[in-house]
């Protein structure tokens, strides 16, 4: 498995190496608070920031302004403890509207000798239900680790040291809604022991508190969006929006399999229960 780990890492480094995103920038830049100002630091004259959940508060940060195109990336730390059960820490992009469009990475938490699941989603005209779920390839509480969500016209890539797990393309032509409304970038770290681990049967412990996850890397390649349109965001001006980031490369199709085959763990699309007939998107995987 080690060798095999070797391999997942460098094909990350060269899906990275043709891709530059600024890291320089202060959260106070992009950033504001959203809630849990308690439980939130600001670090490092802003290269760092430290959200927590204790009994009192969770806490979140969230864009000046929404999107409508572009490659969001953060740095993530996620909290060191050995049992952070119930404890989902996210980072999404959505458009806080009645029939919400929305994109997240939650990292749901985990019992002591047992990794964290990563959870993606996909929420387009209100309507949810797209989850898959991962154990990484590394522990994602110690060091931080690149995660990323490329959005355009055509598609739209979760990433993981620059290695794809995920993919939702524009699907609107057989029926399936895409993302047409401006999405506000989001962080939060919250109580979800309802349902986060193992289904809601194990709990938090509030003796483990503070839970944390630090974030780094508060530049943006986005495409602001003007007036609630993001029909301008889809402009071939837009490095993101051009024919190599359309579709993934033969490359990122042989990485993005190697982490189907042995890192997700949960498919909506494979779920019988769930949907009997599997959404219509499943079929253009």
């Amino acid at each position: 498995m080690g060798s095999f780990i070797q391999v997942v890492h460098l094909v990350g480094l060269l899906l990275l190496s043709g891709v530059v995103w600024s890291s320089s920038q202060s959260f106070w830049d992009n950033y504001q608070i959203t809630w849990g100002s308690n439980n939130l630091i600001v670090q490092n004259q802003g290269s760092q920031v430290q959200i927590s959940l204790d009994s009192s508060s969770g806490s979140g940060f969230g864009s000046k302004v929404s999107y409508g195109s572009g490659l969001i990336t953060v740095r993530m730390k996620l909290s060191p403890q050995s049992y952070t059960a119930g404890v989902v820490t996210t980072f999404y992009m959505s458009s806080n509207t009645y029939n919400h469009d929305e994109l997240d990475w939650e990292f749901l938490g985990h019992t002591a000798g047992q990794p964290y699941t990563l959870q993606t989603n996909v929420f387009t005209n209100g309507v949810g239900g797209r989850e898959q779920r991962f154990t990484l390839w590394f522990d994602p509480s110690a060091a931080f680790h690149t995660y990323q969500i490329l959005l355009n016209d055509y598609q739209t890539v979760f990433l993981v040291d620059g290695i794809p797990v995920r993919v939702f393309k524009n699907n609107a032509k057989i029926g399936v809604p895409y993302i047409t409304q401006p999405l506000q970038i989001l962080a939060s770290i919250w109580d979800g022991d309802s349902w986060a681990t193992d289904g809601g049967l194990a709990k938090i412990n509030y003796a483990y508190a503070p839970f944390t996850a630090q974030f780094q890397n508060f530049g943006i390649s986005g495409c602001q969006a003007s007036n609630g349109n993001i029909q301008n965001c889809y402009s071939s001006q837009y490095w993101w929006n051009g024919p190599n980031y359309r579709q993934l490369s033969a490359s990122q199709q042989n990485a993005y399999g190697i982490i189907k085959r042995h890192y997700m763990n949960y498919d909506y699309c494979t779920d019988k229960n769930r949907y009997p007939v599997a959404p219509p998107e499943c079929s253009t995987e």
